[in-house]
């Protein structure tokens, strides 16, 4: 019979635990409800740089506009950071809650390096990505690069080892053409053509390289460290085009000379 009312007791207790439990938790549910704790305050700021230059407050808040529900305690941080996203010209996303009713967004904005096919753009880390070109500044001369679907790391690469090949003749790379079957093509400042064919390195249908193949940068090197001579050599001529496919050498088109220029 003890045992009977100790059984008793420790039912009536829980009960009673749960019963304010329950009563707590109605309490916090009704607070949390409460218009106090709806968002009302969206901060937007850049996360790295000192300003925007691309992204807009009103552009994100028309974004997320109507799609993002609950208050302080219950809006979804990852499916509106992924809503952000999808603004043009925003890379990444971080948001936070500032207490009572408020959200933090921090915007990294894409860095533009070049243009990419027909109507992308590539930035800094590689990626293509989507956004209105007339945007850019008017001073803005962006490289235009093309490539076969999910090549452009490959092609950023390539650009970047140009670049610097040319830097030293003054000479800039104006465009570099990766065809679907890994020929290069590339157009320098001057309006010089160079054809470097494939890339044993990175022919995904021959990643081994085809036998005898010259190496991407071997054909550069030697094509830059002949430049000088040749350009003394040609006496003011201009290449319209240069061919270094060849395993011993390569070959150069000259420009068509004018009347005023033959006289």
């Amino acid at each position: 019979m003890f045992s009977d009312a100790r059984l008793i007791n420790f039912v009536a207790n829980m009960l009673a635990l749960l019963a304010v439990l329950a009563l707590i938790v109605g309490v916090v549910v009704w607070i949390a409800q409460r218009p106090y704790f709806a968002i009302a305050t969206i901060q937007i700021e850049p996360m790295q740089s000192e300003s925007l230059n691309y992204v807009s407050a009103a552009s994100v808040r028309a974004t997320i506009a109507g799609r993002v529900t609950g208050n302080f305690f219950s809006v979804d941080l990852d499916n509106t950071r992924d809503l952000i996203e999808t603004v043009p010209w925003v890379r990444h996303a971080r948001i936070r809650r500032v207490w009572p009713n408020a959200l933090r967004i921090q915007i990294e904005e894409q860095q533009p390096l070049a243009l990419w096919n027909e109507n992308q753009m590539i930035n800094s880390w590689g990626e293509a990505f989507s956004a209105n070109q007339g945007e850019l500044p008017d001073d803005a001369d962006l490289p235009q690069l093309n490539g076969p679907e999910s090549s452009e790391r490959l092609v950023v690469q390539r650009y970047a080892e140009l670049a610097r090949w040319f830097a030293p003749l003054s000479l800039r790379v104006q465009e570099v053409t990766l065809s679907p079957r890994y020929a290069w093509e590339v157009e320098l400042s001057d309006g010089v053509r160079l054809s470097l064919g494939r890339d044993p390195a990175a022919d995904v249908a021959d990643p081994h390289g085809r036998s005898g193949a010259l190496p991407f940068a071997a054909r550069i090197e030697r094509f830059v460290q002949a430049w000088p001579k040749l350009a003394e050599r040609l006496d003011g001529r201009a290449i319209s085009s240069a061919d270094l496919r060849y395993a011993n050498g390569f070959a150069i088109t000259l420009a068509p000379v004018s009347n005023t220029s033959a006289k």
